[in-house]
């Protein structure tokens, strides 16, 4: 029994909600004698709105899967900037950095992925911040997609829903709306955004957003200049025949932020940094050490080994068997700023993307409906990090997605029936640089002005278009049929079936001409210097769910599915060695039960999920994309209109991630920190670096779960409308103590986190003022855990505030 919530112009502050006044009735079964009732003030956060997470429509009460939504309205009172900050509002989404870039939720302890309108995007862990102001919502799907939407990562999913044309009623826009706003902050925040929206006549539409960012930051050389314009257009040309299309563009520039180096207990806990600077490396001069510099240490390395040593197990290393090179100069100790972190003046992410998407929609009078849905999206990358890391290239993607969609009623049972053709192309082409990476040679407690540049800056592929450590290009299309059946009985009972067919062809190449070190074998069989793999593939997706709408208003539920996935990298790029030894492709398998309610005429709502899920090949995996898992947890949420004036939120998350892949081979592969070699002067080591294994199971060994992520998160939002123009909200987050890497050295402290912030608004201004991290919290985030945790850390922002001027007309 869903009503379909209503949204009244942006310049209004909205809701609306389920029917209500009576106990629940079956999903679907119409009642005459209800009536629509709205729920003013709620900030669209009750679940009326449809979520297509299967493909249906259905609302959030009625999904039988773990899903949240969060409104434009939720964001714009709690001041939301980036979707880390999304874990006030739902449960199963903290995510760990990915060097300090925004760019994708980690989900149930895993790396998720972004949608737009429910078409996947390009791959983005950490290639630029997503622009969640230019949402009108986002919806957060924790677990694989469903097989509607082809092959998926286990974790889940964030949904971006653009600003639209059309009210959610499915009404225009009776006249021009629009405003202008000006956000500022701590630090020389200064970002402009503008939006109008209207009508086109009788039968059209459309919606304009603009966004200019250029802002500094707390910490050291860190900037963002940013621009993000988006349109939306809605066009009836027939009473049957609807169109929806539109565009985003956005151009990103800024820098990763890896946090502190250097990483030590004493450090998390007290400050205490250890100082030195490196040896010099740069025999020629140029103030930039190459490869080929790096590699000419070897000469003074035991065994041969360069600076950057391997290490069978951390309790190996020895002071005898370090390279001299590797020691620091005239070490020490100070107390470090937490500004301080390991950012280079001319260090860069400079990302373009550009999406665009087409719908047409034609119901037919025997109520077949047909959407034929097109979507483009391409983003272009080039990321430099003096310390050593560098990555550029640019990928493209193209989908057409048809569906055809029919309703029966008869018998006491409604069938709803989806058949969805698609094709999928993606084309990339991709350079990475990474085998001199050091985090630990640069002195983070020297000024720009005090440090030597040419101890510690890296001559980086993406400057030289060469001595590329990977250099891969190539596509891969995916042709797919998918099935879905709903089913609802009068009685309450809700059955949903899916089925999906996919059909893979792979092609990755190498560029032998741009590799540092190529393999001779190959370069001798392949006297072009391309290396080309080729693979083909067919998968299966496919999902099982039934709930009960029961008589007292509670809904239980359950799903199993089993979700194809492609093991593409960073940018949606295949590995050469995944197309080559057939492990591109894998399966995850998702069983989860749980039960939602909604009371109190529909102005409560609760869920609770419990969940196992998993993926399921041990070879075939991307160690920071999309990792081999396997995570178990439960999740709670609430969501309360307890007056019209007062809204409060609670969510409530526990979850533990297995490494799967580790448990296996009983060790993972690491970067050592001072941590894992306790019996070692640092000081010794941090010029240059000790890479292993970490052993995995047995008597004195970590367990194999993931770190970096809490076992349990509280969350809680409250807000509450004066009526006369004030309003007032503030948030908490109490988060449990992590590790910092997979081996468990460094313990990252609980904390609990504090936000509060006070509105004001006329008919056509609206002001505000958010204070974030009140009780200035010392905290940290995590930041690659299963490779260089033991290394950096990031220390997250201290108290600081944020206001914004906004004027409607």
């Amino acid at each position: 029994m869903n009503v379909p919530a209503k949204r009244l112009p942006l310049a209004a502050a909205i809701t609306a909600t389920l029917a209500a006044g009576q106990p629940l009735l079956a999903l679907g079964q119409d009642n005459p004698a209800l009536e629509e009732i709205v729920v003013t003030g709620s900030l669209r956060s009750l679940p009326g709105e449809d979520v297509d997470v299967f493909g249906f429509g259905k609302s959030l009460l009625e999904t039988p899967r773990s899903v949240s939504t969060i409104s434009a309205d939720q964001m714009e009172r709690f001041n939301v900037n980036d979707i880390d900050e999304l874990i006030a509002f739902s449960p199963g989404t903290f995510t760990q950095s990915f060097f300090g870039v925004a760019g994708s939720l980690d989900i149930r302890g895993t790396a998720g992925e972004t949608y737009f309108r429910g078409i996947r995007r390009v791959d983005n862990p950490g290639n630029y911040a997503t622009p969640i102001a230019a949402a009108d919502r986002v919806d957060i799907v924790r677990g694989p997609a469903s097989p509607i939407y082809g092959p998926a990562k286990v974790g889940g999913y964030l949904n971006f829903n653009p600003k639209s044309a059309r009210a959610g009623s499915g009404e225009y826009l009776d006249e021009n709306t629009g405003g202008l706003s000006y956000t500022t902050g701590k630090w020389d925040r200064q970002v402009l955004a503008g939006d109008l929206g209207g009508p086109i006549g009788d039968n059209a539409g459309y919606y304009l957003y603009g966004e200019y960012e250029d802002s500094d930051s707390f910490y050291d050389n860190t900037a963002t200049e940013q621009t993000i314009l988006q349109a939306a257009f809605d066009v009836d040309l027939t009473e049957r025949l609807h169109l929806q299309f539109g565009a985003m563009y956005h151009d990103f520039l800024g820098n990763q932020v890896a946090g502190w180096n250097r990483l030590t207990q004493d450090l998390v806990d007290n400050g205490t940094y250890v100082t030195g600077t490196a040896q010099p490396l740069d025999t020629d001069g140029d103030g930039k050490i190459s490869d080929q510099e790096y590699n000419a240490t070897a000469a003074f390395g035991p065994d041969g080994q360069t600076i950057s040593q391997f290490f069978l197990f951390p309790s190996f290393v020895t002071e005898e068997d370090l390279n001299p090179l590797s020691a620091l100069e005239n070490p020490g100790t100070t107390t470090l700023s937490r500004s301080n972190v390991l950012v280079d003046p001319n260090d860069e992410l400079d990302n373009e993307t550009l999406t665009l998407y087409f719908d047409a929609i034609y119901e037919m009078d025997n109520g077949l409906k047909v959407t034929n849905q097109l979507f483009y999206e391409s983003l272009e990358n080039n990321n430099e990090n003096a310390y050593g890391f560098s990555q550029g290239g640019e990928t493209w993607v193209f989908e057409e997605k048809l569906i055809f969609a029919y309703t029966l009623d008869g018998n006491g049972m409604t069938s709803s029936l989806q058949f969805s053709p698609s094709v999928r192309h993606t084309d990339f082409e991709r350079g990475n640089d990474f085998a001199n990476e050091y985090f630990d040679r640069r002195d983070l407690s020297q000024t720009a002005a005090e440090r030597d540049p040419s101890l510690d800056t890296r001559l980086l592929s993406t400057q030289i278009d060469a001595d590329y450590d990977d250099y891969r290009f190539g596509d891969y299309t995916m042709w797919g049929l998918a099935f879905l059946g709903d089913f609802v009985w009068d009685n309450g009972l809700n059955i949903t079936l899916g089925l999906r067919q996919d059909w893979l062809d792979m092609e990755s190449n190498s560029d032998l001409n741009r590799l540092l070190s190529p393999d001779p074998d190959l370069v001798a069989a392949n006297p072009n210097g391309i290396v080309t793999v080729t693979d083909s593939d067919d998968i299966t997706s496919w999902t099982v769910s039934a709930s009960w709408a029961t008589p007292l208003g509670l809904i239980p539920y359950a799903t199993i599915s089993e979700q194809s996935t492609v093991v593409a990298s960073q940018m949606g790029d295949l590995p050469v060695a995944l197309v080559r030894d057939g492990t591109a492709t894998d399966v995850s398998e998702l069983v989860e039960f749980g039960i939602k309610g909604s009371y109190l005429d529909d102005t409560l709502y609760f869920a609770l999920a419990a969940y196992e899920q998993e993926r399921t090949d041990f070879n075939a995996q991307d160690i920071v994309t999309n990792a081999t898992t396997q995570t178990e947890g439960y999740e709670a949420e609430l969501r309360w209109v307890v007056t019209p004036q007062l809204v409060v939120t609670a969510a409530w998350t526990n979850v533990e991630v297995t490494m799967a892949t580790a448990v296996e081979n009983g060790t993972q592969f690491s970067f050592f920190g001072a941590g894992d070699m306790p019996q070692i002067n640092p000081a010794l080591i941090y010029g240059g670096q000790a890479i292993g294994l970490i052993p995995v199971g047995g008597e004195g060994n970590v367990a194999g779960l993931k770190q970096g992520i809490p076992e349990n998160i509280f969350s809680a939002t409250a807000t509450y409308d004066f009526d006369n123009g004030l309003a007032v909200n503030a948030s908490v987050i109490d988060v449990d103590s992590t590790y910092s890497s997979f081996s468990k050295v460094v313990e990252l402290p609980a904390y609990t986190l504090v936000n509060a912030g006070i509105s004001y608004e006329t008919d056509n201004w609206k002001l505000s003022l958010t204070g974030k991290n009140l009780t200035d919290e010392e905290y940290f985030r995590a930041n690659f855990t299963n490779l260089f945790g033991a290394q950096i850390v990031l220390p997250e922002l201290p108290r600081h505030w944020v206001a914004k001027v906004d004027y409607r007309f």
